[in-house]
C-alpha cells in the first residue's frame, strides 16, 4: 500500500514536446534504505505523450519474469513510499539520439534475468551499465547506488 504515485518532478509530456532523458534514485525499501538507493531511467522522445521507464526489479524474478523491464510508466513515481530524487537530466536537442543509445545498451544488458542485492547485479548495476555504454549521459551515480560497481 506504499505510494507509487508521481512525485510531480518530471515534465508533463502533454505540455513538454522536447525529448527528455532522466535518471532517478530513491531510498530502497525497509532497512536497506538507510544506506542504499534504487535507480531507474525515464525517457520521452520528442513529441511523445508518455514516458518509457527502464529498470531492474528483483522480485520479478520470483515469478519467472525477467528482472529487467522497459515499460510505459510514470517516470518520477515514488519507490514504495520513498520520494525519488533527480540524479541526471537531459532535455531538448540531441536527446532522441541519447535515447536510441540507451535502448541499444539496454538490449545488450547481460543480466536481464539475474538479480542479487549485493554485490549485484541489481537495479544500480543496470543503470551503471547504461551509463558505461552511453558516456554522453555524463552520469555519475552516488555512492549509495550499491551494485553500480558490479560492471567494472
Amino acid at each position: 500500500t506504499a505510494s507509487r504515485q508521481s512525485a510531480g518532478m518530471a515534465p508533463d509530456p502533454s505540455v513538454t514536446k522536447e525529448a527528455v532523458l532522466q535518471v532517478y534514485g530513491a531510498d530502497t525499501w525497509g532497512w536497506r534504505g538507510w544506506f542504499a538507493i534504487h535507480t531507474w531511467i525515464a525517457a520521452k522522445r520528442t513529441g511523445e505523450s508518455n514516458y518509457k521507464v527502464y529498470d531492474v526489479v528483483g522480485w520479478r524474478g520470483y515469478s519467472g519474469q525477467p528482472v529487467m523491464r522497459i515499460t510505459q510508466d510514470i517516470p518520477d513515481r515514488y519507490w514504495f513510499g520513498e520520494k525519488p530524487r533527480l540524479i541526471k537530466e537531459h532535455r531538448g536537442e540531441g536527446v532522441d539520439d541519447l535515447i536510441d543509445a540507451v535502448d541499444k545498451a539496454a538490449d545488450a544488458y547481460p543480466w536481464k534475468t539475474t538479480y542479487k542485492a549485493f554485490p549485484g547485479p541489481n537495479s544500480n548495476t543496470f543503470t551503471a551499465w547504461i551509463a558505461k555504454h552511453v558516456p554522453e549521459m555524463e552520469l555519475d551515480l552516488p555512492f549509495s547506488a550499491i551494485g553500480s560497481g558490479y560492471v567494472e
